[in-house]
């Protein structure tokens, strides 16, 4: 699940406001999540089988030195499990929101971190993509740049699924709330 062409109902982890509406909702692609999972399996298992290796041809598993080597195995494998999970954790609530009013880029760490940041989408000034390295190119993943005029100079949507389909999104809802500022009789006639 990278991308929903505009959900009815999402599960947001915040309110929309009055006459706002989801137009597009979005999390990092699923081979992000793949790639950082890796490299938690590697940093669990390499250190671990390598000290076991050498543990094994040197003293022994069954010896003191062995068992103190297993204990601490143990206690590595299991800190790199809750690693991993909070990196799924992560992977699972970090949204981007597009509604017609505004961008959201909501980040749950943990269960007791959340970072939200929004920027109206009339304040959008400039938007570009990147895709650097293979992995993006190979799988069309990247970044989307929003220049806005607010406090938060530069809004990055990142690891987004299909970048340029986002920038397109995220042009045609910006143009569209700022018609809708510049004439609000359409929006009666609208509605």
């Amino acid at each position: 699940m990278n991308s929903d062409p505009a959900p009815t109902n999402p599960k947001l982890p915040f309110e929309l406001q009055q006459g706002e509406f989801v137009v597009k909702f979005a999390r990092r692609h699923v081979v992000f999540l793949a790639w950082q999972l890796a490299k938690v399996v590697v940093l669990a298992l390499v250190p671990v089988a390598a000290v076991l290796v050498l543990v094994q041809l040197t003293a022994g598993l069954g010896s003191t030195a062995g068992r103190i080597a297993l204990v601490v195995a143990a206690i590595w494998l299991l800190y790199w499990l809750v690693r991993g999970y909070f990196t799924w954790y992560r992977y699972n609530n970090d949204l981007w929101v597009i509604t017609n009013q505004r961008i959201i880029d909501s980040t749950k760490f943990h269960w007791f971190h959340q970072r939200m940041a929004s920027a109206d989408l009339i304040n959008v000034e400039d938007l570009s993509i990147s895709k650097e390295g293979v992995l993006p190119t190979m799988f069309n993943f990247g970044n989307v740049l929003c220049q806005t005029s607010g406090e938060k100079p530069n809004f990055v949507l990142s690891g987004i699924p299909e970048p340029s389909k986002m920038l397109a999104t995220v042009d045609s809802a910006r143009d569209a709330a700022r018609r809708e500022l510049t004439n609000p009789a359409t929006r009666l006639l609208e509605h």
